[in-house]
């Protein structure tokens, strides 16, 4: 590997006018809310980046220093620091925080715990059944406050080797954002860089399982697939790709690089095969035990590092080696990159023995795998588990093998949200579970719908017969339902894509707590399960079975602003500020966009093919009521033309008026590229409308077909096929109306699924009939004195 394809610029030093030093300390002020604090008793201070901090070059914040022979003060916009100059010490060095936060006392000592952190992630959900401890994040709704320890990490070196650190001493970062949890993560991405641009082809579905599938069974699964209309973008192989039984005396077969040629006689032929399908790969490595005599290219191996291939000695795994490291990549991988694969699902979980200080073999294999990755200029990406703060550079995350529960499931989306409070925004579940439990389709049914409003949806499970994910092992209606919510997370691949690009330059990651935008209401912190996906969405999983009763799952959401917003799934518009119970079918979860959101999807008929490519025909929902503006961010995919400039967007103006005129403007922009269609047409859909025929089209194109849908109150229009490039308005010269909700539709529907007598149903609809006013409906209801769930469930609609 060669240092110009290093993924990540580094630059270790920082400006001296924002350090403070003494004999054996010192203090660098990074920014007014984040210090580096270091201790060494020999006096040696470490300049270059590790594997936390790769970029310390801040501009220099204004401070104040009043430096005595006793101690010396630091006093920042937001920060006072307390220090004796001495060896550090609970009483001899503290940070007292000055930005908002929610305790009563923010002064950090030297060794305090984080006890009141909001939290981070953890290494992985290995046979977890339910919760498991998180690590700290950066982020503390009462403390204010979060360290980070460097004292042991690797040294990046010049070359881009990693070394250990000489120094015995302490090196420490201090974050004081208080409740600016946004701006402490942007800060904490300037320090430990940013998180890569992912290539598209990764958003799609993950096909994976643990089981001995052969080249012809794989494909005809593969097959199966296509005609069930499911698409698919990655086709992983487990570890049954390679030779798995390998005598005792020899060695075991978890760790393999060697072809099973008797379920893959043709490797490269396999693997072209299932690109012709338009899927990329991925293939599992389990490395712990090094090269063993039985692989293909031991002799190989043996030769570059020096050894005598007659003693058939395995060669134990050592990353701290270059050697090693040079030939577990050129010799052992290389050739089976050249093969076809695309990506390596680094399936570590064999321990953390170290040779040297900090050396965690976790962080070595994602350090050099995704140097490896990155070179001849592909994106920087692998598959592997969390190794600690600052891997959010090494995407994406295996959160491992975690037992078949609904509790597991209801951990899910508190683990991935609370993973933004350490920067790791790219968590892949095992969808459905990986192992044990028992079958349970509804489960399975709300397991999917959380992982398409996921980072990364991989389906995955073990090799048990009865244990496929497949939809059509499934019984009607959830069949059919994961085939629907299948198809539409390749139809959100355009948004989810566009918030892949502002990850990357914004640093707004995909899935964060709803904290993140709302810090000081005290409900973003209480509803465990609800997040921010992207810049649009609300989604509030269904992690509790059905009511029975109801034939309803129930969950409790909160909408943050006294403004509208719309189920994104039924076309509901609710009025926010508030908590509310909410009820579900098996066939919806409660996703809640804005009134104004613009939603680009790709049109459910190309959304059944395979892969991730560019849209020919795009779909708009523009859900209605206010303003609102999207920019639709397009590149080839894989390419490292994002950094160029060489991409495509589209901006997305939506101006909603009732007396001067309802306008959608769509302007594209920017560089055109192969992958680019030539002509897209638009489908657009206005949610939340009355009808309308007041249409005018400003771009040479027609409407060509116009349609309303009355059950979710949906203006439908398409729009004749046009250049990329031009631009379309489309204008309601006398402004749209909202309609109202279909409040006696919903709940007939809701009513007639109900297992309650048919007697209490018909009072209960011709009391909401036959009242106008909602509160006259309410009281008539709670006069009835109904279960509190049946009352909710029509509550709900009334009052949304």
């Amino acid at each position: 590997m060669k240092k110009n394809t290093f993924p990540f610029s580094a630059d270790g030093a920082c400006g001296a006018g924002s350090i403070v030093s003494g004999d054996f300390f010192r203090i660098t002020v990074l920014t007014d809310r984040m210090l580096r604090l270091e201790y060494a008793p020999d006096g040696v201070f470490e300049d270059r980046p590790t594997i936390l901090a790769i970029n310390r070059n801040f501009p220099i914040p204004d401070f104040q220093i009043v430096n005595e022979e006793y101690g010396l003060e630091l006093h920042t916009q937001h920060l006072s620091l307390y220090y004796d100059k001495k060896e550090f010490s609970s009483g001899g060095l503290s940070v007292k925080v000055r930005s908002r936060s929610h305790g009563i006392y923010s002064t950090w000592h030297y060794g305090d715990s984080l006890d009141e952190n909001l939290g981070g992630t953890a290494r992985t959900l290995d046979q977890v059944d339910g919760t498991t401890p998180l690590e700290p994040g950066l982020n503390s709704r009462l403390q204010g406050f979060s360290i980070l320890d460097d004292s042991d990490t690797l040294i990046i070196s010049e070359d881009g080797w990693l070394i250990p650190q000489s120094s015995s001493g302490k090196d420490i970062y201090f974050f004081g954002y208080g409740l600016d949890y946004q701006e402490c993560l942007n800060d904490f991405f300037h320090l430990s860089g940013k998180v890569p641009m992912l290539p598209r082809w990764v958003l799609g579905n993950w096909w994976s399982r643990f089981y001995p599938y052969s080249d012809e069974s794989y494909m005809a699964l593969m097959d199966r697939f296509a005609e069930e209309e499911i698409p698919l973008s990655m086709a992983v192989l487990d570890m049954d790709w390679h030779v798995t039984e390998v005598p005792p005396e020899i060695g075991k077969g978890w760790t393999g690089f060697t072809w099973n040629q008797e379920l893959f006689p043709a490797p490269h032929e396999f693997l072209k095969e299932l690109h012709c399908r338009g899927l990329k790969t991925a293939m599992n490595l389990h490395p712990a035990e090094g090269i063993q005599p039985h692989e293909q290219r031991y002799i190989q191996a043996c030769e570059a590092m020096g050894k005598k291939p007659e003693l058939r000695q395995a060669i134990p795994f050592d990353f701290n080696n270059p050697d090693f490291v040079k030939t577990y990549f050129e010799v052992m991988l290389h050739p089976l990159e050249q093969d076809g694969n695309d990506l390596w699902w680094i399936d570590w979980q064999q321990g953390d023995k170290l040779r040297f200080k900090g050396a965690d073999p976790l962080w070595l294999l994602n350090y050099y795998h995704l140097w490896n990755h990155a070179r001849n200029g592909k994106r920087p990406i692998i598959f592997s588990r969390y190794a600690g703060p600052g891997s959010h550079r090494y995407p994406i995350g295996f959160s491992g093998d975690s037992i078949i529960s609904w509790a597991s499931l209801k951990f899910q989306p508190y683990f991935t949200a609370t993973a933004a409070n350490i920067g790791y925004g790219w968590w892949s579940h095992d969808i459905g579970g990986h192992c044990a439990g028992v079958r349970d389709e509804e489960l399975f049914v709300r397991w999917l719908q959380f992982g398409v409003f996921s980072p990364i949806l991989r389906l995955h499970s073990t090799s048990n017969l009865f244990n496929g994910k497949e939809p059509w092992k499934y019984a009607q209606p959830a069949e059919a339902i994961l085939k629907n919510f299948l198809i539409l997370r390749h139809q959100l691949i355009p948004y989810i894509y566009t918030m892949n690009w502002k990850c990357h330059f914004e640093n707004l990651l995909l899935a964060r707590p709803m904290y993140f935008a709302y810090p000081e209401n005290n409900e973003s912190y209480e509803i465990s399960n609800q997040y921010l996906f992207g810049s649009e969405f609300i989604v509030c999983p269904i992690t509790e079975p059905e009511d029975k009763t109801l034939k309803l799952a129930r969950t409790v959401v909160w909408l943050p602003e006294k403004t509208d917003y719309y189920d994104f799934f039924t076309g509901i518009r609710y009025h926010g500020g508030k908590n509310m119970a909410v009820y579900r079918p098996m066939e919806q979860i409660p996703v809640f966009v804005k009134a104004g959101s613009i939603i680009p999807l790709t049109e459910k008929r190309e959304a059944v093919r395979n892969g991730a490519v560019l849209p020919k025909h795009l779909e708009l929902i523009v859900f209605a009521g206010s303003d609102g503006a999207f920019q639709l961010y397009e590149d080839s995919g894989e390419g490292q033309e994002y950094r160029e400039g060489e991409s495509f967007t589209t901006d997305f103006q939506f101006v909603w008026s009732a007396k001067e005129g309802t306008m959608l403007t769509i302007k594209p922009k920017g560089h055109k590229f192969s992958e680019l269609p030539e002509k897209r047409q638009y489908c657009i859909t206005l949610a939340g409308v009355m009808d309308s025929n007041d249409i005018s089209v400003y771009s040479g194109q027609e409407v060509i077909e116009k349609s309303y849908d009355e059950t979710k109150n949906r203006l439908l229009l398409k729009i004749a096929l046009s250049p990329v490039g031009e631009m379309i308005q489309i204008c309601f010269h006398k402004g749209l109306s909202l309609v109202e909700n279909p409040v006696e539709q919903e709940i007939f529907k809701r009513l007639d699924s109900m297992m309650i007598e048919y007697e209490q149903k018909e009072k209960i609809f011709y009391n909401i009939c036959k009242k106008a006013k909602v509160t006259d409906i309410a009281e008539e209801l709670l006069a009835i004195n109904l279960p509190q769930h049946v009352t909710e469930a029509i509550f709900e609609i009334l009052f949304a």
